[in-house]
Parts: C-alpha cells; sequence; structure tokens
C-alpha cells in the first residue's frame, strides 16, 4: 500500500504507477480510438446524405442506459471497496486483540516464569505472521521465519498455519490451568481473546475466498462494451471527428472504475492499493515485544 498525503492534487494526479489503470487499457483505448474514427469516416464520407433517423435515435438509448450503467458501476465499486475497509478492520482487530492477550498474559504471569513468557512473547506475533503468509500464499501454506524458535514446537507448513498456532497457545493456556498457575476467569479470558483471533482469520478467509460472481463481473463488462462500441454510431453526427477522442475517454472512465474495483476487492494482494498487512504484523510484533517483559 502507498502512503500518501490524499489533500495533494498535483502529486496524486501526475502519480503513474506500473499497475495504473491507463497503463493497462492503453493498448485498448487505441482499439477504440480506430475503431471510432472508421465509424465516423463511414458515416461522415458516405451516410451523411443519406441520414437514417434509427441511427441518431441511438442517442436516446445512451442516456437510458447510462444511468442504468452508472448505478451499476457505483454498486460495483461500493462492493469492492467493503471489502477492502472489512479486511482492514480485521486487521485492526487482530492489533487489539493481539495487545490485549499480550497485557493480559504479562498481568497474569510471575515475573520469574520467564518460559512461559517467552512463548507467548512469540506465538502471539507468530500468529499475526502466519496469517499474513497464510493470506499472500495461493495454496494453504505459510513459512516461519529463519529464526530458531525452540519453545515453539514445529508446525506443518502443509496445514493451515494460522489454525496450528491458535492450537498451540490454547494447549499452552490449558496446561497453565491444569497448573494452577492461572484461575478459572483467567482461563476464561484468554480463552476467549483466542477464540476472538479465530474469528479475525475466518473473516480473512471470507473475504480472499468469495469474489464477486463471475455473472455479475461478466455482465458489466459486456455492458460497457457494448455501450461504448454504439457511441460513435451514434454521435458522428453531431460531433464529427471529435467521437475519435471522446469515446475512448469514455471508454477509459467506465473501465477504469471497473479495474479499481477488481483491485481493491482482493486487499490480500500485491498491488499498490492492497493492505500493508506486512507491516501491520511487524507492528503486532514490535508492540507484543514491548509489553511482555521478559
Amino acid at each position: 500500500m502507498i502512503i500518501y498525503n490524499p489533500k495533494e492534487w498535483f502529486s496524486s494526479t501526475t502519480y503513474f504507477h506500473r499497475s495504473d489503470t491507463f497503463r493497462k487499457l492503453l493498448p485498448f483505448i487505441l482499439l477504440i480510438a480506430v475503431y471510432s474514427w472508421a465509424i465516423a469516416y463511414l458515416e461522415i464520407e458516405y451516410l451523411r446524405n443519406n441520414e437514417k433517423e434509427w441511427i441518431k435515435n441511438i442517442t436516446t438509448v445512451h442516456s437510458l442506459t447510462g444511468f442504468a450503467l452508472s448505478l451499476l458501476l457505483v454498486f460495483r465499486t461500493n462492493t469492492g471497496y467493503d471489502r477492502w475497509w472489512e479486511a482492514r478492520k480485521q486487521w485492526g482487530e487482530l492489533t487489539n486483540l493481539s495487545r490485549n492477550l499480550a497485557i493480559e498474559v504479562n498481568a497474569i504471569l510471575p515475573e520469574n516464569d520467564k518460559v512461559n513468557r517467552s512463548f507467548f512473547k512469540k506465538a502471539i506475533p507468530l500468529y499475526a505472521s502466519t496469517l499474513f503468509s497464510f493470506l499472500k500464499s495461493d495454496y494453504s501454506r505459510f513459512m516461519l521465519d529463519t529464526s530458531d524458535h525452540p519453545d515453539i514446537p514445529y508446525l506443518d507448513t502443509k496445514k493451515h498455519g494460522p489454525n496450528q498456532v491458535a492450537s498451540l497457545i490454547a494447549r499452552k493456556i490449558n496446561f497453565l490451568y491444569r497448573e494452577a498457575k492461572i484461575t478459572d476467569t483467567q482461563y476464561y479470558l484468554l480463552s476467549k481473546q483466542v477464540t476472538r483471533m479465530t474469528n479475525v482469520v475466518g473473516a480473512c478467509e471470507r473475504i480472499k475466498n468469495t469474489p464477486i460472481p463471475l455473472a455479475y463481473s461478466s455482465f458489466i463488462k459486456k455492458f460497457i462494451i457494448v455501450y461504448v462500441a454504439t457511441l460513435p454510431i451514434g454521435y458522428v453526427f453531431t460531433m464529427g471527428y471529435l467521437v475519435v477522442a471522446a469515446v475512448p475517454f469514455v471508454f477509459y472512465v467506465l473501465t477504469s472504475l471497473e479495474l479499481i474495483a477488481e483491485s481493491i476487492e482482493d486487499p490480500f494482494g500485491n498491488d499498490a492499493d492492497d493492505l500493508p498487512i506486512d507491516k501491520i504484523a511487524d507492528n503486532i510484533d514490535k508492540h507484543v515485544q514491548e509489553i511482555i517483559e521478559s
């Protein structure tokens, strides 16, 4: 994710990233310009003296369908942003849960209990880092860091990473309860925090694994193509060769909205607008290290 000042208009409008929509759409924009020129040349040079009334009425159809298309695109972008913002809220929730769990562990465990303190000091941020790797991966796998963790058992990289870390934390909490190192109330509070952390994973998996229905996305794309392809036919008689510039611009605006929605609906990818979950995971690690005293 790129951090920028939203109040800086000049830098925002002049910035071109390698994944910018204009770069992606440039070949199609040129194709639409050539197509518009061909339609304009045909109608101006050969059909102007034989104007067809039905050709002129196409602009009326565009006015009617343009409103419907704008509503679809607004709904499409709002749906994508809702997924992006929901993912950000879930990682904010995970940050708070990790801090709260670390604060509770630091308050409950005796200062001389170095072993258990060291376990939670590494296991809590490990949960966030494994979730990060899990969401970035195309498969349900994750990679541990290269540091040795003798106090944390080896985790199977072929299995669900966050679930394994949550199970380790839950077993440790249960062990402390059986050893009478924590009370019933403390056991309940710690276990509840782990459960809520698991709920965050489920919400992130729902966002990652449930894209917008194919029929809906396909319909919008076909709608845009048909709408833009028929624009020069109806507007040549009023705009002339200006349709060579106007139609590609309309195509750029409509398709850019669709591409932006596609980009932000998967907030766990590697695009410039995706969430910086790696930095969030690093912050969780930093905060836990500060909270739990060794």
